[in-house]
């Protein structure tokens, strides 16, 4: 991900999310690159970004703190394909383990995750906003 993506990752995460981040807070994401992994996922046909995935690695710890697909190319098995990828890569760099958080509502993310050996770990009361909503901690530990 860089400065030119950000036009089509603000419309991903509009369209994805109730309460989106602030284009500044993708901005620090890219300017902090030091623990910061924040990546687009393109579709080469039509050479479109389609989503992004941002992942904190510090140490051995990770911590993806925001994912999202296109809501036109949900549902095609690319979310999967691209949690693997981030997995491996975080592995690939030391990491001993992964955290994440989620709408407790959002039952397609916790099953995704689920499916790949995330288990909950912690609630955190009312996380979210827009509307109010709890999140679950999820974890997954690499053996």
């Amino acid at each position: 991900m860089d400065e030119r993506d950000l036009p089509f990752v603000m419309e991903i995460e509009w369209r994805s999310f109730s309460n989106p981040w602030p284009e500044s807070s993708f901005r620090g994401e890219i300017e902090n690159r030091g623990i910061s992994h924040p990546s687009v996922i393109v579709y080469r046909p039509q050479d479109r970004i389609i989503g992004y995935i941002l992942v904190w690695l510090k140490g051995d710890e990770a911590q993806i703190s925001n994912f999202a697909l296109h809501p036109d190319y949900r549902r095609l098995g690319i979310g999967r394909r691209i949690l693997e990828d981030t997995l491996r890569m975080i592995r690939r760099k030391g990491g001993r383990f992964v955290m994440l958080e989620v709408r407790t509502t959002n039952f397609p993310a916790r099953r995704l995750y689920s499916r790949y050996g995330f288990s909950p770990l912690a609630v955190r009361k009312n996380y979210y906003q827009d509307p109010v909503e709890d999140a679950l901690v999820m974890i997954k530990r690499f053996d």
